[in-house]
Order: structure tokens, then C-alpha cells, then sequence
């Protein structure tokens, strides 16, 4: 155990490696259409080339309470229009809300956020985001108009 609490990082024949890690905080501003998906991946993997980091971890955040953050198929677009359309009547605007001073998807927005996820933690490999075959990163808009969406970046690694 290293003075600092951590163990070393062991590398071949047992000898220590030593890694030093960097650590990137970064603001991407995405502008959406309405409700539905904005690819993210491509912008978030340009911001991990100009780190320079080849492996690590890049945490997403959507700095919003009316929009959220998911990975999902890449190729089909009717699994988009299916989730779509599920959280739509899971969470519909006919109904009456308390809190609806933004008009009509307000509420709903908020409640679509709280079911999904705001936040993702992702793999840094080979200098850009570890997803599958068949996986994108997405901002889902919850809300009718465009919208101009900030998503802070947090990258470390080496």
C-alpha cells in the first residue's frame, strides 16, 4: 500500500507502473428539435480525442430537470419511436398537475427526467467512448419546443 492509501498499479514481472491520471471538466451546449433523440456520441468522443486520453472514465451529465440522458440502439429507429412512444402514455399530458406553469409538457417533463436517468458513467478505451456494436448515447428531450441543453463532461484517465 502506497502512503496515500492506494495500492499500486502491478504491471508485468510485478514491477509498479506508474500512471499518472488527468482530469477534464467540459460543457457541450446541444440543441434539440422537440421531443426525441440527439445522438451525443460522436461530440463527446471529439472532446476525449482533444483530451488525449486513452483509457478512463467519462461521466454525462444533462444539467436539466426536463430532459435525460440514455443509451440505446444506434441502427433501428423504431425502437426510439417505441420508447417514445411508451413514456408518452406512461406519463401523459392529459392529466391534471399541480405544477404546470410552462403549459402542458412541464410536468410531464419533469416526471419523464425522474424515470429515466439524468447521469451515465462511461468507459474511455482506446481514446473514445467503450459502447457496443449497436449503441449510441443520446439526450432525450422531454419538452415541446427546441431547446438549447448544456451537458457537462468529466473525463479522467491517462
Amino acid at each position: 500500500m502506497r502512503p496515500n492509501g492506494l495500492a499500486p498499479i502491478v504491471g508485468m514481472g510485478g514491477h509498479v507502473a506508474p500512471t499518472m491520471l488527468r482530469q477534464l471538466n467540459q460543457q457541450l451546449t446541444v440543441s434539440t428539435d422537440g421531443p426525441g433523440f440527439t445522438r451525443l456520441g460522436a461530440a463527446i468522443n471529439r472532446v476525449i480525442a482533444a483530451s488525449e486520453l486513452q483509457q478512463g472514465l467519462c461521466v454525462v451529465l444533462a444539467m436539466h430537470t426536463s430532459c435525460s440522458l440514455t443509451i440505446n440502439e444506434n441502427a433501428d429507429p423504431r425502437v426510439l419511436a417505441d420508447l417514445e412512444a411508451y413514456l408518452r402514455d406512461l406519463v401523459p399530458r392529459t392529466r391534471t398537475y399541480q405544477h404546470d406553469d410552462e403549459g402542458p409538457d412541464d410536468m410531464p417533463a419533469h416526471i419523464r427526467t425522474a424515470l429515466t436517468s439524468v447521469s451515465l458513467s462511461l468507459p474511455i478505451a482506446a481514446g473514445r467512448l467503450q459502447l457496443g456494436t449497436w449503441q449510441e448515447v443520446y439526450l432525450w428531450e422531454h419538452r415541446d419546443a427546441p431547446h438549447q441543453r448544456r451537458i457537462a463532461l468529466q473525463l479522467i484517465g491517462s
